[in-house]
This record gives C-alpha cells, sequence and structure tokens, in this order.
C-alpha cells in the first residue's frame, strides 16, 4: 500500500465519508493481522502519586502537594496491588504518577528494585514526562536516565503525556509540561537502546485537524527511524472536573468559539463523540503504517464502542485494566471483567487471546 502524505491525511480526517474511511482501516488491519485474533493484556494501573507540579488544565488527577486529597503510596500498598494483579493473572503493571516535586532519582531506583526483588512482572512504567523531569533534577541525560532505571528494574516506557505533539497545543493545555521534542527524544533515546514503548495521542480538547496530523506524523516519522513504538492509543479527553472545561473566560472559550471548523467537521469543541472517536482511530491505522498494533480505548469509549473499534483498524483491546485512576478522575468509569472482554472480542467476530507487554501471545480462548 502507498503511503498516505500529510494533505492527504487532513482531507480524510475532515471530509471522508465515516464507513468508507473505516473500511480501507479495517482493510489495513486485515492485512497486518490476517489470522484475525484481537489481542489483550492483564494488568493494572498503579498511580503512586497524584501529586503533580504540571497541573495540566485537562486533567482531573493531579492534587498539590498541601492538598487533603493528595497521596504517595508506600511499597507495601504497591506490593499488595501486585499481588492482586498477579494473581489474576496478570503480567504487567503500568507504573505512573504525576510529578511529584520531592521525590528523586533514589525514590524511583528502589521502588524498581524492591518490585524485581520480590516479583517476576514486566514494569511499564514511567512516562516521558516524569523521566525529563529526574533527568533534569539529577543533571543527567535522557539516556542517562533511562539507563539507570532500566538497570534498576523498568522494562518498558507506556506513552504518556503526548496528549498532541503540537507545542501551540501544549501551551494552552498543559504549559509547565514537557515541550512535543522532549517527548520524542525521551522515547528515541529509549528505542536506541533496545527498550520498547507505547505511543498514545488524546484529542477533542483545544486541537485542530492539523494538529492530530501533525501528531500522527511525528510519530510515524520516529518510528520509521527506530521501529520501537509497540502500539499506538488514541483515546478522547474527558472534560469533566477539569480546569480546561470549568474556566468561563479568557483564552480557553475563545478557543471553542474559534474552533468552527473543526465543530463543522464533526469533530467536538469539547471531547469527541463517537463519531470522532472512530474517524480519528482509523486514519490513525492508515497513517502509521509502520506500526503494526493500534488499541481500542474501551477505557474512554466503552465496551460496545470498543467493539465497533475493532472493524475500524484496531487490532488490539488494550488491558483489562484492574485499576485505573486518571480517567475516573474526570467522572468516566467503565467496569470491565477479563471475562467482558473476551466475549466482546468474540461477538464481535474475532478469537481472543492474552498478550504480553510485547506482543507475545500467552493463552487464547
Amino acid at each position: 500500500m502507498n503511503r498516505i502524505d500529510k494533505n492527504t491525511a487532513l482531507n480524510l480526517l475532515k471530509n471522508s465519508d465515516l464507513l468508507d474511511l473505516g473500511e480501507r482501516a479495517d482493510n489495513i488491519r486485515k492485512n497486518l493481522h490476517p489470522e484475525g485474533v484481537v489481542t489483550f493484556i492483564v494488568d493494572r494501573n498503579i498511580n503512586y502519586t497524584n501529586v503533580c507540579v504540571n497541573k495540566c488544565k485537562f486533567c482531573a488527577f493531579y492534587r498539590d502537594a498541601e492538598s487533603p486529597d493528595a497521596y504517595l503510596l508506600d511499597k507495601d500498598e504497591i506490593f499488595k496491588k501486585i499481588d492482586g494483579t498477579i494473581a489474576l493473572g496478570g503480567t504487567q503493571i503500568l507504573l505512573q504518577g504525576g510529578i511529584h516535586p520531592e521525590l528523586g532519582m533514589d525514590y524511583y531506583i528502589d521502588l524498581l528494585k524492591s518490585i524485581k526483588d520480590r516479583y517476576s512482572i514486566n514494569v511499564h512504567g514511567f512516562s516521558p514526562p516524569e523521566i525529563s523531569y529526574l533527568a533534569e533534577k539529577h543533571h543527567l541525560t535522557t539516556k542517562e536516565t533511562i539507563v539507570i532505571l532500566r538497570q534498576a528494574g523498568l522494562d518498558s516506557i507506556p506513552g504518556g503525556g503526548a496528549e498532541i505533539l503540537s507545542d501551540r497545543v501544549r501551551e494552552i493545555l498543559s504549559p509547565k509540561k514537557i515541550k512535543s521534542s522532549q517527548w520524542l527524544k525521551v522515547m528515541e533515546e529509549a528505542h536506541k537502546i533496545g527498550m520498547r514503548t507505547t505511543a498514545t495521542m488524546m484529542f477533542g480538547s483545544v486541537e485542530e485537524p492539523e494538529d492530530i496530523i501533525e501528531h500522527l506524523d511525528a510519530i510515524r516519522k520516529l518510528q520509521d527511524r527506530t521501529g520501537g513504538f509497540t502500539a499506538f492509543i488514541p483515546w478522547s479527553f474527558q472534560p469533566g472536573n477539569t480546569e480546561l472545561v470549568q474556566q468561563q473566560e479568557g483564552t480557553v472559550p475563545d478557543l471553542r468559539t474559534e474552533r468552527s471548523e473543526v465543530v463543522e467537521s464533526g469533530l467536538s469543541p469539547w471531547g469527541a463523540t463517537a463519531v470522532d472517536y472512530l474517524r480519528v482511530l482509523s486514519l490513525s491505522r492508515i497513517y502509521l503504517d509502520n506500526i503494526k498494533n493500534i488499541q481500542a480505548s474501551w477505557v474512554t469509549q466503552g465496551l460496545k464502542l470498543a467493539q465497533v473499534a475493532l472493524r475500524f483498524g484496531a487490532n488490539d483491546f488494550g488491558s483489562t485494566m484492574i485499576e485505573e485512576n486518571v480517567v475516573r478522575a474526570a467522572g468516566v468509569s467503565y467496569i470491565v471483567s477479563k471475562e467482558d472482554i473476551i466475549q466482546a472480542i468474540k461477538s464481535a467476530g474475532f478469537e481472543a487471546a492474552q498478550r504480553d507487554t510485547y506482543y507475545n501471545l500467552i493463552k487464547e480462548f
């Protein structure tokens, strides 16, 4: 298949018929995964702290250090969560937190080593903002920081903190967070030393369609150089309880009125509709011709729409997510069991298989 360019992608996003776009994405999915198997992983999100100095306007999860709701899990609490994950057949923990100003490299090294001393489980953790913060705090290079964490027990890096890889958008959503180039640098340095990562995109906030294309293009270019991304996960902004939506005057509402073109194209100004989600998902499958796996996001979309996503380019159902706190803080909470996922995959006409972090099949159902 010929690779599409940015202009073609933008036209598809804004003007194409949804079902035509979905069919095109589904055909690509069939070519990449002709066996008709949809995978998922059994894991748990462990958010070790909700204290964060970045204070992103789209995030309902973070707290100031002085907040009565602020927390930092101790190791015994984390171990209990890992015990529960393994008891349910889990093979991975996703370990992420806010940028806690009082935590340094010693904390992360000790935590990782303590986990690895007790468990044989993949630690998928510390997204680029956390890694960049540690590098800056300890006057280390990005590579040095990743190497230290890897030696302590970090196995792979999740794609969190990407949101939209456009600094214009980031200046609105998260002015204190790392820039697009820093996010990409963390991922490139990880790939160079053989560490695998995922890539994500949060859409449906204040971005324009052009920003979505720039994000996809940045991911595709990096994957061309390194081949280190195992999967891409697009998910929609969840507006509940966020500063971005609570603001009633100033920059953000002005941006909403300026986004008439986005509204006319079917993309929602606050959060994304089901149609928006399927459109972006399908385009992601078409544009990212060098990433084999595209995840459906039942966490933000619910089980039924995630099923539909399997016919719009997705081949992976993501995680059972035994625990999830960030999206829940925005008021969105879907409770889904491993059995629910298996049944959803099968009823959509696919075979279901549990996988590990690296997309090796563990068990078929």
